[in-house]
């Protein structure tokens, strides 16, 4: 099977990358990535002379090399992770998230709907989405299921809620096989220090003013990356074809709360006196059409292919400080 990844070089994309090109030598994994800001091939260097495993520089924004990827690896698979991610930016420039994340899926389908064409073999597109399709929830209580209606509040939610709709209408118009799934929020080893969680260990290391939105009241539920990325193998193997799979960390926490986890952290492997690091927070201006809540229900997903989280988020957020503190000693 030759498996295109998009976005393999990113934060996500990259643990994918890994998983698949060690658990599962008898693929061929085409890494696909643009390498924009966000990504970074040191992200997939433990895999790079892997037999198994080849790199593409490749903008999906471009329907004619969409269109040559197809052909000259004779893709059998595609799981789509490459987006445009961060929702400052998508309220500071909307027009690149439409363009990557809804063109750009679509150039994918339809490559993978002319290829895939009568060719008598098994294929899978596997878009890969957010929870923030959903909306924003009550602060206390409510959860999004598959089922939940959509409702996005940003640029970047809502461009990544129109290629949730295309695949589907993919799936449906031209029974193209498909599966998706929405997950909360990801964080481990790799994030582009642009995200909350990298930031503010960022800020703390460096003894700076931790920026935070509002009151700091938001509440969001927080994935480990790597059982994230079991959570793909498994609906990409076991998924049933046309279904939406939630993948959630089952780790609510508002943001003042994970900020003074990691000011706690911090301090005791830094060796500073407690509260050193918790006097850093400095409330900003919220950012506008900012959700509430997230929270998912991930019963179905447990329920029918077995998976479950591996960490609590105590110790997923230990290992995530361990990491960048190890990289950016260097």
């Amino acid at each position: 099977m030759n498996i295109v990844i998009t976005g393999g070089a990113g934060f996500i994309g990259s643990h994918v990358v890994k998983l698949f090109v060690k658990k599962y030598p008898q693929y061929k994994i085409i890494n696909v990535d643009a390498l924009t800001y966000a990504g970074n091939l040191e992200n997939v260097a433990t895999v790079s002379n892997a037999p198994n495993y080849v790199f593409e520089k490749l903008d999906i924004r471009d329907e004619n090399t969409v269109n040559q990827l197809f052909k000259k690896y004779n893709v059998d698979a595609v799981i789509h992770l490459a987006a445009e991610s961060h929702v400052d930016r998508s309220i500071e420039n909307p027009n690149d998230f439409v363009l990557t994340n809804v063109v750009g899926t679509v150039n994918l389908l339809n490559s993978a709907k002319n290829h895939w064409k009568n060719n008598g073999k098994k294929h899978l597109f596997y878009h890969i989405s957010t929870d923030e399709v959903y909306g924003s929830l009550d602060i206390d209580g409510g959860y999004f299921f598959e089922t939940t209606s959509y409702d996005p509040r940003s640029p970047y939610s809502a461009s990544k809620a129109s290629s949730d709709h295309f695949v589907r209408a993919y799936y449906h118009t031209y029974n193209l096989p498909v599966v998706l799934s929405n997950c909360s929020n990801n964080y481990g080893p790799f994030q582009y220090p642009e995200k909350l969680i990298p930031v503010v260990i960022d800020k703390i290391i460096n003894n700076q003013p931790i920026p935070l939105y509002g009151k700091g009241i938001n509440v969001r539920d927080w994935l480990y990356v790597e059982d994230h990325a079991d959570a793909i193998d498994k609906i990409f193997h076991n998924g049933i074809l046309g279904a939406t799979y939630n993948i959630g960390g089952e780790n609510e926490c508002s943001n003042i709360q994970l900020v003074e986890s990691l000011c706690k952290i911090l301090d005791n492997k830094l060796g500073r006196a407690e509260h050193t690091s918790k006097n850093l927070i400095s409330f900003v201006q919220d950012r506008a059409g900012h959700d509430l809540r997230y929270a998912i229900n991930c019963d179905k997903i447990k329920n029918d292919l077995g998976w479950t989280q591996s960490l609590i988020f105590e110790e997923g957020l230990e290992k995530t400080v361990d990491w960048y503190l190890k990289i950016w000693s260097k």
